[in-house]
Parts: structure tokens; C-alpha cells; sequence
């Protein structure tokens, strides 16, 4: 619902030939009903275009921008890092 009404927006606004290539679930936490709701119904509306990849929700990947690094620098053995690296490996 809110997602599709957020990409027409910005077609509509900013950036007509907007095109989506991919969708990756970030900030996904399993152990919530919600994330798992969500995920479906995205996968479900976007089919192939979600990423197999999920960016889950981690202490870590939040730490990280506040000490000014990367994930593959502020902690390169995390969830977040390990999951970025078979994300750009996805992608």
C-alpha cells in the first residue's frame, strides 16, 4: 500500500522514468510477525524484483554511521556486514 504510493509520488514528481530494478528488505527483524507480514506482502506485489538478500535490523549496523565507518569497517564479521557482502554478491 504505502510503498506503491511512495514510488508513484516520486515518478510523479521527481522522477518520471523512474524505473525499479530491485527491492531489498532492510531493517528486517524475525523475530517480529510484522517484518514477516511485510516481507510477504512485498515479495508477493514485486515477485522477482525482491532481493533473496535480507538487510536485517542490527545493534551494529546502527552503531556504525555515528563512528563515521562502513559496516565492512566498523564491524566486518557482523550480521549487517556479512548480509551487505551477499547482497552486492546478489545484486
Amino acid at each position: 500500500g504505502q510503498l506503491l504510493k511512495n514510488v508513484e509520488l516520486v515518478k510523479r514528481s521527481l522522477n518520471r522514468p523512474l524505473h525499479i530494478s530491485a527491492l531489498v528488505l532492510v531493517m528486517y527483524d524475525a523475530r517480529t510477525n510484522l517484518s514477516a507480514q511485510v516481507a510477504d506482502e512485498v515479495r508477493r506485489h514485486f515477485g522477482d524484483l525482491v532481493c533473496n538478500t535480507v538487510i536485517p535490523r542490527t545493534v551494529r549496523l546502527s552503531e556504525a554511521p555515528s563512528f563515521g565507518q562502513p559496516i565492512s569497517v566498523f564491524d566486518p564479521t557482523s550480521r549487517g556486514a556479512i548480509a551487505y557482502r551477499a547482497l552486492a554478491t546478489e545484486v
